[in-house]
């Protein structure tokens, strides 16, 4: 990836003088808005996107152009029943929604200051698909109003990449978010260089980002939650034991159950799944009926494991002990030369 004399790179440079982020925040904290402009811009071209591949100068270019018509109050106004999410997800529920009902009042009280950002459906001609501003999009949905919105127009690898510089701009998706952006990436077929330039990652993250949600079915992550406490590690480590024990998966699910979980923050949701895989498996005990040829039963044989008991009617009890003492020997030489060790 080209560097500048500064030693950041082209996407990194691109997101830190992005808009989106510098309008988020003023939005958030209730900020005037911005003075309008003369002659907005009725849309923005894909350009803004190919950040791997543009100069900075042409990017610098492109910043003007989107700043231009977010402080023009420009884009469209769009109904968000014609708004279908992204195709790539990259969050998972939070445990708090109170800051979205922060972020929906201030839209009720003082209007959506920020423009989302959204592209024409692929599919469905005059639907159209979020690029960012999911909690925008939604907070006007809720509230029956219009959302303002500026649509480009992005092939599945530009709105990847979008998602991915706007959310390294915001630097708030947990690892295994990241490690779910990337998986659905992959599902869509997106090039590894272009996964790498969303994620802002190297190949030895990718791969273990790739590993992590091939060895944890979604259904566990998704019964986890976002868990934003919890770094790569911890998920490497889950992943590693569930790899490494075929019942792990099953007592995860069993200890994530609804009931069992209920208030839990995702990051102590995980602390319990990481306790399912390390603690100690239970054996199957089985237990067999010892009886006399006229079905009487004279004792039992209990098998745990590696655990063996025998237990006899007091009647039979030394004598049974007696004999079992004198015959045991040639029993373990028989088993052993049955199984090939004699």
């Amino acid at each position: 990836m080209t560097k500048r004399p500064g030693g950041k790179s082209i996407l990194q440079n691109f997101s830190a003088f992005s808009e989106p982020k510098a309008a988020v925040s003023a939005e958030t904290l209730g900020g005037e808005s911005p003075p309008a402009v003369p002659q907005p811009l009725p849309r923005v071209g894909a350009g803004v996107i190919g950040a791997t591949q543009r100069s900075l100068g042409e990017l610098r270019e492109e910043r003007d152009r989107l700043r231009a018509l977010v402080e023009a109050g420009g884009g469209a106004e769009l109904d968000p029943a014609l708004i279908d999410p992204s195709p790539f997800p990259d969050r998972l529920p939070d445990d708090d929604d109170a800051d979205f009902g922060t972020l929906k009042a201030l839209i009720a009280d003082e209007g959506q200051k920020v423009p989302i950002q959204v592209r024409r459906h692929p599919a469905s001609e005059g639907r159209y698909q979020v690029v960012y501003g999911h909690r925008r999009w939604r907070a006007a949905s809720e509230l029956g109003i219009k959302v303002k919105a500026i649509i480009l127009d992005l092939s599945d690898t530009e709105l990847v990449v979008a998602q991915g510089i706007e959310n390294a701009a915001r630097q708030d998706l947990s690892w295994i978010e990241r490690a779910l952006f990337a998986w659905r990436m992959d599902q869509a077929e997106i090039r590894a260089r272009d996964i790498r330039a969303a994620l802002s990652v190297d190949d030895p993250e990718l791969a273990r980002l790739r590993a992590v949600c091939k060895a944890l079915p979604l259904d566990v992550i998704e019964a986890i939650g976002r868990a934003p406490k919890v770094g790569r590690p911890r998920w490497v480590a889950l992943a590693s034991a569930v790899e490494q024990d075929t019942g792990a998966l099953s007592r995860i699910l069993k200890t994530l159950s609804a009931d069992k979980v209920a208030g839990l923050s995702s990051d102590e949701r995980f602390k319990l799944a990481l306790a399912a895989v390390k603690a100690p498996v239970e054996p199957t005990r089985t237990e067999l009926k010892l009886t006399s040829s006229t079905g009487q039963v004279v004792g039992k044989a209990t098998f745990a494991g590696g655990d063996i008991r025998l237990s006899m009617a007091a009647a039979h009890a030394a004598a049974f002990q007696s004999f079992l003492e004198g015959e045991l020997p040639g029993l373990v030489e028989k088993f052993l030369a049955r199984e090939g060790e004699g």
